[in-house]
């Protein structure tokens, strides 16, 4: 029998803007575009925006509110990502969330010593081998930025570090074009050939404008390869509140719905229903610091606002969620990581980013990954619902086991207990057995289980003649890069 709606699970859900202030802000957006406009750094990319009936003044390019209109409705509502073995795992739309962690960290906190350090090509090899494992974090960033390689193709290597090491689905980064192009025909031939990783793509370019309104030429460029290609592309803003956009959550918002929506017409006129994946960052600045917060609540209601917008356009979000202003992973990054993964779900949020990062996005952490993957498995059974049900009710086995009896030894209990979460690294033991077992707090039971992971875990190896057609391509490279 199929059951009605009202037996069904809802997934909790966090709204922050009403119908009307989405309206407010969306025609403000097309206002801004109007008057304001963008600079756009790139011949080519003008061009396609004045043949389209944009208003082209130099390299200002002012923006008919129609032209916004025509691109909502070309851009994909669904953006899927494959794995590297070619199956559907991250399907970005509505409010499914997946995880995972965040990209081009300087340094990195030893695992052995607990130092911190420069990354190194190891370290990007070491997460990607730990997202690899970790059951809740879905998707990888490359964490860190390699120290020990040729700095203008560093990017190149991180992307052979992510390729080798995990299966799961890929956002990277390209420090230009050439670059770019590169990565592209490394995944072409992980996937089986150019057409395969258009049926089946398994990355996603990352690529940002220029806060306050500008598509730069290495930007644009970038687009004009990766959606001509018909590859899905992360292009959001990365804007500091106070510094690159105004003071105010509602300026900032605009300011950072112009910068997504222009780059969606980009994308669009390149090649209509180019997948692309909005959202971003308005980031919150820290007036007496002079820096940037990566856990300030202000942050959090900006992105907040952001994802609903992006909500209200049916465009896929890119989020953040797991990261900390914290140096180490200690009661502080476990506190701000957590508020962000459960606002961030409640909120909607699809690609979800940055989990691992600490002291406001320079650092990474084997612990933080680790701790966040537990509160995301927390959060996932909290978004999970609840069913109501004449099975859940569970009205007869109230009235078989009666008052005064118990429900362990019911066979309703036996066919439902393993529905409810059971943690892998948070402390549910008594006081005594927590003792006996050594009086580990968090920090040391997630640093023990990346350390276990890294000895054990091995990902499924590359196919060896594609495995040789990037050693190639990053040869060449390394020549091109000498010259």
């Amino acid at each position: 029998m199929i059951e009605s709606a009202q037996t069904l699970a809802r997934t909790p859900h966090l709204e922050l803007l009403t119908a009307d202030q989405i309206s407010k802000v969306h025609q403000a957006t097309l206002e801004l575009l109007r008057r304001t406009g963008v600079e756009v750094l790139d011949e080519e990319v003008r061009g396609l925006l004045k043949k389209s009936g944009c208003w082209v003044d130099g390299s200002r390019v002012r923006i008919p509110p129609q032209r916004i209109e025509w691109a909502l409705q070309t851009a994909p509502k669904r953006v899927v990502l494959c794995d590297r073995l070619g199956e559907a795992r991250m399907q970005l739309e509505g409010r499914k969330g997946y995880y995972g962690t965040g990209s081009d960290t300087p340094f990195v906190i030893d695992l052995e010593s607990g130092e911190r350090r420069s990354a190194v090509l190891k370290d990007i090899e070491n997460v990607a081998t730990l997202v690899d494992a970790l059951e809740n974090i879905d998707f990888l960033m490359c964490m860190g930025i390699a120290s020990d390689v040729s700095e203008p193709i560093s990017d190149l290597y991180h992307f052979k570090a992510m390729l080798t090491h995990t299966v799961k689905p890929l956002v990277y980064t390209a420090w230009s074009r050439a670059n770019l192009e590169t990565i592209v025909a490394m995944a072409e031939a992980a996937a089986g050939g150019e057409e395969a990783l258009q049926r089946s793509p398994f990355c996603a370019l990352y690529s940002e404008p220029i806060s306050p309104l500008t598509h730069a030429e290495a930007s644009c460029q970038k687009l004009l390869y990766i959606a001509g290609k018909g590859l899905p592309v992360v292009y959001t803003p990365g804007m500091q509140i106070g510094g690159t956009a105004p003071v105010t959550i509602a300026g900032a918002l605009v300011q950072a719905n112009a910068e997504q929506l222009s780059g969606l017409l980009i994308c669009q006129l390149i090649r209509e229903g180019a997948p692309m994946i909005g959202g971003g960052g308005i980031l919150f600045m820290d007036m007496a610091k002079g820096l940037i917060s990566y856990a300030a609540p202000e942050f959090m209601l900006a992105m907040t606002a952001l994802s609903d917008m992006c909500h209200y356009y049916r465009l896929p979000i890119f989020s953040f969620a797991g990261c900390s202003d914290a140096k180490i992973f200690d009661q502080q990054a476990a506190a701000e990581g957590a508020m962000w993964m459960l606002l961030t779900a409640l909120n909607g949020g699809n690609l979800i980013h940055d989990v691992g990062y600490l002291e406001g996005g320079l650092t990474a952490s084997f612990e933080m990954i680790v701790g966040m993957n537990e509160v995301a498995g927390h959060v996932k059974r909290i978004m999970s619902g609840l069913e109501i049900s004449e099975e859940t009710l569970a009205l007869d086995v109230i009235e078989r086991v009666g008052p005064m009896g118990h429900y362990l030894a019911d066979d309703h209990t036996f066919e439902h207990f393993r529905e409810n979460w059971i943690p892998g690294l948070f402390d549910r033991s008594t006081f005594a057995d927590w003792r006996a077992e050594g009086s580990l707090d968090l920090g040391a039971r997630a640093n023990a289980r990346a350390v276990e992971i890294l000895a054990q875990h091995q990902a499924p190896a590359l196919d060896e003649h594609a495995l040789g057609t990037i050693d190639k391509l990053l040869e060449k490279a390394e020549k091109e890069a000498a010259t």
